[in-house]
């Protein structure tokens, strides 16, 4: 099998929560609470905690958040972790606050991470795909019966199985497209070789510097990017109330 080649991960958190008012006033999406069984018990635990431990199994070792007006109370939290941070002070895009991460990042390989949910598995088989076919980005994909105007959408080439799962060659990425060229979703989750920067850098945006578009980028230019199909694992998203009901209850029956 082969060995995590990634040892640092970018976790957006400077986004408003707008789906979540009034709780996200205060809270930021990544300290909202799910549930986990430890020593026998169910506890409550923040979503930041979640996906940091489910990446430290990986393999991954740094952390850097970027956040936004809700710095202080995640700052304190994470004070005793060895935790960087870095500041998007005005909602820019998620492309924005990746490139923040850049001198976190360094030469190294990343994981991109939203705040809002997490997956329950994947991670460890999309961070071997990335070593294994020396890419420059894996997408984590779920399927969507209609995912017009609500995701990021991949355009997907052959399919290989790749550990129980159906991987691609991902020949495009579109933000919210009015039509789909697929139903593949694109999950706030990714890994990226060090190109993503170049490519976030030289798009001059008009309103938001999208995350897809710097993905793009990479292909346009000739990078490998590659997708990989999540079925059985789920993301459990905090990130609007019919969703964080549906996470609080899975993750109370099943973590």
């Amino acid at each position: 099998m082969p060995k995590n080649i990634v040892p640092k991960c970018i976790i957006t958190s400077a986004g408003e929560g707008s789906r979540m008012r009034r709780v996200t006033y205060v809270v930021p999406k990544g300290l909202l609470p799910l549930f986990k069984t430890e020593d026998g018990k169910r506890i409550a635990v923040p979503v930041a905690d979640l996906i940091m431990d489910a990446l430290v199994a990986t393999g991954v070792k740094k952390f850097c958040f970027v956040v936004g007006k809700h710095r202080s109370l995640l700052m304190d939290y994470m004070f005793e972790r060895g935790v960087t941070f870095v500041f998007q002070n005005k909602p820019l895009g998620f492309g924005d606050a990746v490139l923040r991460g850049e001198d976190f990042a360094g030469s190294d390989a990343i994981v991109v991470h939203a705040d809002d949910g997490v997956l329950t598995g994947g991670y460890a088989e999309a961070l071997d795909l990335f070593s294994e076919k020396g890419a420059d980005a894996v997408l984590l994909l779920r399927k969507f019966e209609n995912p017009k105007k609500r995701y990021g959408v991949a355009e997907v080439g052959s399919e290989e199985q790749y550990m129980g799962h159906k991987a691609f060659r991902i020949l495009g990425v579109e933000e919210k497209p009015e039509k789909p060229k697929s139903n593949m979703a694109i999950s706030a989750v990714y890994i990226f070789s060090s190109k993503i920067f170049e490519s976030l850098k030289r798009i001059n945006p008009v309103g938001e510097l999208q995350l897809t578009d710097g993905i793009q980028g990479i292909i346009g230019s000739g990078g490998k990017v590659y997708g990989i199909l999540l079925e059985k694992e789920k993301w459990l998203n905090v990130g609007d109330t019919e969703s964080y009901h549906n996470a609080l209850n899975y993750s109370f029956d099943n973590l």
